[in-house]
């Protein structure tokens, strides 16, 4: 994601009294890596998100068709296109879910590009979906403010835009696209920080990786991680806090963190494909103590998992649902039907212990024989 990465510093709660006022005055909220005091517990994190431009979220389940709309929708003979940021495990099986919803409906797809989270690259997949004209988009922008631009020929030949996460900036709900459909953000970095204080036994020093760019989506799942960390696990304290645009950097970034903090057993990633880098670090310097948890379902990762080393966990983001909640966000845009804003899936837990159970609830298969060993 190209976005101009805007660097962010991260607090710790510490002591109590006197002792806090001095570090607060000594600024250790400050610099690379500082920590910052607190007066007293965290109180608790609230679990309401909002959307780019403030949409609250309503649940999957408000998406649906009458049969008389499925019926419309088969004889329009629609066609889609996906005009993804990135591939990923994820990915594919929203693909997979909205791929599912469309044969349903009688919509034919007709395109599915990948942008390898670079803009440019994005607003020329943008025009070569375009010639084949599709009735239905479904996107995520990689740099909502570059993309204002790129879209805009989609928006002004009349295709309906469904958006997964991220709009265009500027772009509204029930004008400019149909509606969002994402994870529950909150939700989610509670589960991350219950996996980690449950495989940390609830104590311990943690590291924090995030992506430091404005990104609605992730800038609210991460601070969740925070929040309920530390209003849940008052003994784990974040000792470090590192920011990344590229999340080929991760590996660089986490060996970093590690030297530097050597008592750290547990890091926080924003996304799986990111936190593969810092698994990579782990391994690298030997370190066997320390446990990862992120967001997705990801192949390399969840090998690490089922091997008992170095992944405590990940968090599914309901990949099947929010794809089949997109194609009939899209089938709404088609029929000229007003969609909910945001509707957002219920993320889950997946740990070693329920990895096939998780990766089938996700991602509708089993999972593969690289994790299994099978």
């Amino acid at each position: 994601m190209s976005t101009a990465p805007t660097v962010r510093r991260f607090g710790l709660r510490a002591a109590v009294g006197a002792l806090a006022i001095t570090l607060a005055l000594a600024g250790c909220s400050s610099g690379g890596g500082g920590t910052a005091a607190s007066s007293g517990p965290a109180a608790k994190p609230s679990l309401e998100f909002a959307g780019p431009n403030g949409e609250k979220p309503g649940a999957l389940s408000e998406l649906s068709l009458t049969s008389s709309e499925q019926a419309k929708v088969k004889d329009g003979k629609y066609t889609a296109a996906f005009v993804w940021h990135t591939s990923s495990d994820f990915v594919t099986a929203v693909e997979k879910g909205a791929r599912e919803e469309f044969k349903n409906l009688g919509i034919d797809v007709v395109a599915s590009t990948q942008a390898n989270f670079n803009a440019a690259t994005q607003a020329n997949n943008v025009q070569t979906v375009l010639a084949l004209h599709p009735n239905i988009i479904v996107t995520i922008a990689v740099d909502p403010t570059s993309a204002a631009e790129a879209f805009k020929p989609a928006v002004d030949a009349g295709t309906k835009l469904v958006i997964m996460t991220t709009p265009p900036a500027g772009y509204q709900a029930g004008k400019d696209f149909v509606s969002i459909v994402t994870e529950n953000l909150t939700e989610a970095g509670q589960a991350n920080a219950e996996i980690l204080g449950d495989a940390l036994g609830k104590t311990g020093e943690v590291g924090y990786i995030s992506y430091n760019a404005n990104f609605w989506f992730t800038n609210q799942r991460d601070k969740s991680f925070k929040d309920w960390l530390a209003y849940e696990y008052p003994d784990m304290k974040i000792v470090d806090s590192e920011g990344f645009a590229d999340e080929t950097a991760t590996q660089t970034i986490a060996a970093a963190m590690i030297a530097k903090n050597p008592n750290i057993k547990g890091i926080y990633v924003s996304w799986a494909t990111a936190a593969q880098g810092v698994v990579a670090a782990i391994k690298a310097a030997g370190r066997s103590d320390i446990q990862v948890v992120t967001n997705d379902l990801d192949t390399t990762l969840a090998a690490s998992m089922a091997s008992g080393t170095n992944v405590a966990g990940m968090v599914g983001n309901g990949s099947l649902g929010i794809g089949k909640g997109l194609a009939l966000a899209g089938a709404y845009g088609v029929l000229g039907k007003t969609a909910p804003a945001l509707v957002a899936s219920d993320p889950t837990k997946v740990t070693k212990a329920d990895l096939d159970k998780g990766w089938l609830s996700d991602y509708g298969t089993q999972p593969p024989s690289s994790i299994t060993g099978g």
